[in-house]
């Protein structure tokens, strides 16, 4: 049986990943929720050293194209999750109740998948930038606000919304040759 290739940390990796709210309620509806959760992930995104390339927050869940420098998209999605779900707790206490566990935001897991080439990475990029009118909130995917689109195409300037253009650090190429089993020879072998 071939070994499943998703949540595992993959350093040099673009992973696509998707969380959702417990229990998929909409609270990302509310302004104020969105821009604490972006918050939260600029925040990863510059002091916890991880490459935003797209993403989208969706009512009651998100998609992010990312590449954490160290390559744990374990514990890095799950600091943005539980760093969100503090902050949104604080927003309305009141309203974070669901099927009576108190204060849970956040589905307890979630599904990231290592994107190995470049027709992967434009895919779930168009997909992410695509959701919301998929959704039927936009007519145009320029029109959604909590999405990457605009910065993507360099027509964004709010800190909130920003992604980096250099998807790689410098080191991703050796890190992997080493994910991928690369023998001496400079042939890499496939993953089982």
């Amino acid at each position: 049986m071939a070994k499943k290739w998703t949540n595992q940390n993959l350093p040099g990796a673009l992973h696509f990943v998707t969380g959702n709210v417990f229990p998929r309620q909409p609270i990302f509806s509310i302004e104020d929720n969105c821009k604490a959760f972006l918050e939260e992930l600029q925040t990863a995104r510059n002091e916890r050293e991880c490459k935003l390339i797209a993403f989208v927050l969706m009512p009651d869940h998100f998609h992010l194209v990312l590449n954490p420098r160290d390559g744990d998209i374990q514990t890095h999605t799950g600091i943005l999750k539980s760093l969100s779900a503090k902050r949104l707790v604080e927003l309305a206490p009141e309203n974070i109740y669901f099927n009576g566990k108190e204060n849970q935001v956040w589905q307890e897991s979630f599904k990231a998948l290592p994107l190995w080439s470049q027709w992967m990475i434009s895919q779930k990029t168009n997909y992410i930038h695509a959701n919301p009118v998929k959704a039927g909130l936009v007519k145009t995917a320029r029109d959604f606000r909590w999405s990457s689109f605009r910065a993507f195409y360099g027509e964004e300037s709010d800190p909130l919304l920003q992604i980096d253009r250099e998807w790689w650090w410098p080191e991703d190429v050796e890190k992997l040759r080493v994910a991928m089993g690369e023998e001496e020879r400079g042939q890499a072998r496939l993953p089982d």
